[in-house]
């Protein structure tokens, strides 16, 4: 087996691989086989959510794995409606999952939109009593990020949002960046057009394919990035892609796809 976990990104508590698997509209009843045949293909790290009601399937895959807790990084995901229930949700989180501890929680979408400092704190307390090592956001702007920084002090360690070389926007990236908040990436290829004629040829030129070229863009950039398959076949491809090295010159190509 081929470890495709590394490289990775420091975030409170530990390091978090660029390589994630992403879990969601995978049912619980699938969710055993997919995640089982990722970490098969050596991915350590796999992304799920409360919202996504497949914890249960992620968790059997996990402890099915004989995977040491510490070589799996978790994510899971406090859903905006569950903002009057913060520690709740983390402990079913945590009991449907079988562990005791979380590498990541995120607060899923902004609740009602609005940033809500108050229910940030609730989440860093979930850190402070070691439910969990890191905690982030999803789907927030850099203007909802500051709020939370300035109202608690405590910034989050990830922003989750949508991104693809379509979806490139360097403010945000840079912006991002100079808070020191990781940007992972959802849904990498479903904005992108994988018959793009640049990713074609960089495809060729790298002798894979453009999926796998858009995975290698995330990874050069630093980008957090989470593929999901439910196809063990395509499970391990979007893998391989963590393992191409992009010139400069191809990731500029690239950047110039998005705005």
């Amino acid at each position: 087996m081929t470890d495709y976990a590394e490289p990775s990104v420091p975030v409170t508590g530990g390091a978090m691989p660029l390589l994630g698997f992403g879990t969601w509209q995978i049912d619980d009843a699938d969710a055993p086989a997919a995640v089982s045949a990722a970490l098969e293909a050596g991915y350590r790290h796999i992304d799920t959510a409360t919202g996504y009601s497949n914890q249960r399937g992620v968790g059997k895959a996990i402890a099915d794995s004989g995977l040491a807790r510490d070589d799996v990084f978790v994510t899971t995901k406090l859903p905006p409606d569950n903002a009057d229930r913060v520690r709740e949700t983390i402990e079913e989180s945590l009991e449907q999952l079988g562990l005791d501890h979380l590498d990541l929680w995120l607060v899923h979408w902004p609740p009602n939109g609005e940033a809500r400092p108050d229910v940030w704190e609730q989440v860093v307390q979930a850190r402070t009593d070691g439910l969990t090592r890191a905690v982030g956001v999803s789907n927030y702007s850099l203007a909802q990020i500051d709020e939370l920084i300035q109202a608690t002090g405590v910034t989050p360690a990830v922003n989750q949002i949508k991104w693809s070389p379509a979806e490139f926007d360097r403010a945000v990236a840079d912006g991002l960046r100079e808070r020191g908040v990781v940007l992972e990436g959802y849904s990498p290829f479903k904005a992108s057009n994988l018959e793009d004629p640049t990713l074609v040829s960089i495809a060729q030129a790298h002798e894979v394919d453009t999926a796998q070229v858009i995975v290698a863009w995330h990874v050069a950039h630093e980008f957090v990035v989470i593929p999901k398959s439910s196809n063990p076949d395509r499970i391990r491809s979007n893998a391989a892609g963590a393992t191409v090295t992009l010139s400069d010159d191809e990731v500029t190509q690239i950047d110039a796809l998005g705005h």
